[in-house]
């Protein structure tokens, strides 16, 4: 029987004695996605730089938008991107994660495999897509003339997405050994959930009516304080704070619930 541990400590520790083994299957996961073609890897950076043309073409010409208090020349573009590049370390994870560990029914029936890593597999893929997503942000930034030391921050900002991110792929992995319909149904959830965060729109721009809902998503906060980081407003750190304590939870839970079901995987698979 699954030893089930609410120490996250000893959660941590466990995770980081499988670092390596996590890193060989992030690392296989991402050159699978990419192999057979023509440009190869090379697509992690086309694929953002393609986007990005595609915003300041749509956004900058086409409708020559403007961010709200956005300071002068930084281009709304940018905006949207940067809040994009938030929502999809938690998107692409969250869509990923039903079929991580149904994926790899091998792994799972062998006894000292740690089963729990599995669902962290879409999530390293998600972050090495968005360390690029970053670099790429940030060299449009000082191209334009508005990078500032602030946007350092910008990782540790995103620390309560990840520890969500994290929790709800422990979540949905084990609900995807059960039910094989969360493959459908987790990646159309995730498509409300990003027009219902404030990603192409500021929590500014939303009715007074719908606002306690927005302030209660933790994701929305996280986009909020990063783009506060580009246009050199004061990060909202106690909001931040309730959303790193909540993406603490969730991870905490996640990974309780994982371990309550791990006993059945094998039987389910």
């Amino acid at each position: 029987m699954s030893t089930i541990t609410f120490n996250p400590l000893a959660i941590a520790t466990g995770l980081a004695r499988n670092r390596y083994l996590l890193g060989q299957l992030v690392k296989r996961d991402v050159l699978l996605r990419y192999r057979g073609a023509m440009f190869g890897v090379l697509w992690i950076f086309l694929s953002p730089l393609l986007m990005l043309a595609i915003f300041a073409f749509v956004f900058g010409h086409i409708f020559q938008a403007r961010w709200p208090q956005q300071p002068q020349g930084l281009p709304f573009w940018l905006m949207l991107y940067a809040g994009l590049i938030v929502f999809n370390v938690f998107g692409e994870t969250v869509a990923r994660a039903p079929a991580a560990v149904r994926g790899y029914p091998s792994y799972v029936k062998k006894i000292i495999f740690p089963v729990d890593i599995l669902p962290l597999v879409p999530l390293g893929a998600a972050l090495v897509h968005a360390a690029f997503n970053f670099l790429i942000l940030a060299a449009i930034l000082a191209w334009t003339g508005h990078l500032t030391a602030s946007l350092l921050l910008f990782p540790l900002l995103v620390v309560p997405v990840l520890l969500l991110g994290i929790g709800a792929a422990w979540f949905l992995a084990a609900w995807g050994v059960f039910i094989k319909d969360m493959t459908q149904i987790v990646p159309l959830f995730v498509q409300m959930l990003m027009f219902l965060s404030p990603v192409f729109y500021p929590a500014s721009a939303v009715p007074p009516g719908l606002t306690f809902i927005y302030n209660a998503n933790p994701i929305g906060t996280v986009i909020e304080a990063t783009r506060a980081t580009m246009i050199g407003q004061p990060v909202p750190w106690g909001a931040w704070s309730a959303a790193l304590a909540f993406g603490a939870a969730a991870a905490l839970f996640g990974h309780v619930f994982f371990q309550h079901s791990r006993d059945e995987f094998a039987d389910a698979l």
